[in-house]
């Protein structure tokens, strides 16, 4: 079984061309900027994704292109970049097998369940252990697994009971975890220890304080716009600790801004000030609606970013 690499994981929007069709050429050049800023891995085919959105085409070839780049920045440049995926999101159990082999079929790192796929119905713990035994021996073997608790249609937040369960299978690599509880973020990191399972915290509030509960990284929205101070902290979060306290400081601010009209704002972002040609618009929110309260929200923790960037030379 891989382990997962420890770091930065951005959960990657899906930008498209004038026609609305999904724009791989720019899905390359994301992969590459998360790249070049350090990141760990890709979280492709996930929320932010717009998977809820898009076409299982879409959805499949979204992982195929960030694994593709993936492998071609580390034959060129020498470091991997770990690749994992969603993108099942069916209510139908024999469509989500489907969805799920044709995602291990890309090649990605590991393929991640969506927590609130598996016993959709929500009757019981004991059904949704069912759901997963039934659905395991239809994977591949050589698939790792990760789990990944998705706001979206609903969130099924995993307990102990599933997250044991989930560990001593042997399948597990990788849990995005969106609790947003410190505590209970601290409980699950001694509940997988040495299990090989290894949890990333999508809050950008909680972060400093779980890496040093044991967390492998974060993997969440705020790497579509400071993926190089997030990778930096989660890097140096125990060497460096007095300097991690000003990152966190300002990954606590800035997260707040996940709320204004994402994904258009981390498109607007990316546009203005990474010299993406992407346009704003999102299938899952309606682009009209980042205002100019938004806009000024991000450009003035942009400034606040580059300031600290400059300082820790990156």
């Amino acid at each position: 079984m891989i382990k997962a690499i420890p770091g930065a994981y951005p959960t990657m929007i899906t930008p498209y061309n004038s026609d609305k069709t999904v724009d791989y050429g720019a899905v390359r050049a994301l992969t590459a900027w998360y790249y070049e800023r350090g990141c760990a891995g890709v979280f492709a085919s996930c929320q932010s994704s717009e998977i809820w959105y898009l076409g299982l085409e879409d959805r499949v070839k979204l992982a195929q292109t960030v694994k593709d780049e993936s492998d071609r920045l580390a034959a060129e440049y020498g470091r991997k970049l770990m690749v994992v995926a969603s993108g099942h999101v069916s209510y139908d159990r024999e469509e989500q097998v489907r969805e799920l082999n044709l995602m291990a079929e890309t090649g990605v790192d590991a393929v991640i369940l969506i927590s609130n796929r598996l016993n959709i119905e929500n009757t019981g713990d004991d059904d949704w252990i069912s759901d997963l035994s039934r659905l395991l021996p239809r994977l591949p073997d050589e698939t790792a697994l990760g789990v990944y608790e998705c706001p979206h249609p609903y969130k099924r937040l995993m307990n102990d009971k599933l997250l044991s369960f989930c560990a001593l299978t042997g399948r597990f690599a990788f849990m995005k975890d969106t609790c947003c509880d410190a505590d209970l973020i601290a409980h699950r990191c001694e509940k997988l220890f040495g299990t090989g399972m290894s949890l990333f915290n999508a809050n950008g509030q909680t972060l400093l304080t779980s890496l040093r509960d044991g967390a492998a990284g974060y993997c969440g929205v705020m790497c579509n716009f400071y993926p190089g101070l997030i990778s930096w902290l989660c890097r140096n979060f125990d060497t460096q600790p007095m300097t991690a306290e000003r990152v966190a400081a300002f990954l606590c601010l800035a997260s707040f801004t996940e709320g204004l009209t994402y994904p258009a704002s981390a498109k607007y972002y990316l546009a203005k000030y990474q010299g993406f040609d992407m346009s704003t618009f999102s299938r899952s929110t309606d682009d009209r609606k980042l205002n100019r309260y938004a806009r000024d929200c991000i450009d003035m923790m942009t400034i606040s970013a580059n300031e600290l960037s400059d300082e820790l030379g990156l």
